[in-house]
């Protein structure tokens, strides 16, 4: 649990998370603010049920993407690549996460899109400010 530790105090920092998403051998990218919950260790973001990639990952879906910071020195280079499953929340549980979204990012409490959750199953983060190249990672015990 050392590693998620780790990961998670880093992405708890970051507020831009990339995700690909593949439909009958069609690819296609997003990217988009997240809450990070480090306890169900998903991320949850808004995205209309129009945008391609919705509409491409239906109520669930497969997905993989990063989180990365643009610093300019090498040695500073952090980032998250992940895999994992995106699914569109309803009812009570959409309520709550949409208000701790809300609080995160007070601007989206005029954007009605419905929330989505990114549950991690994999994580592998680098951090060269560690030493170059190094890498933890963390997989999903179920």
């Amino acid at each position: 649990m050392e590693s998620l530790a780790a990961i998670s105090r880093w992405l708890e920092k970051q507020h831009v998370v990339s995700w690909s998403v593949a439909q009958n051998g069609e690819l296609w990218a997003a990217c988009a603010f997240y809450l990070y919950d480090r306890e169900k260790v998903a991320f949850y973001l808004l995205t209309e049920e129009t945008t391609r990639h919705a509409r491409m990952s239906g109520a669930r879906a497969p997905v993989a993407g990063t989180v990365s910071g643009q610093p300019k020195s090498v040695a500073l280079i952090r980032g998250v690549q992940f895999r994992g499953e995106i699914r569109l929340l309803d009812g009570k549980e959409s309520e709550r996460m949409r208000a701790r979204y809300n609080r995160r990012f007070p601007v989206a409490r005029i954007h009605l899109a419905p929330v989505w959750e990114i549950r991690l199953d994999e994580l592998k983060f680098t951090d060269n400010t560690l030493g170059f190249g190094k890498k933890i990672h963390w997989l999903r015990q179920e």
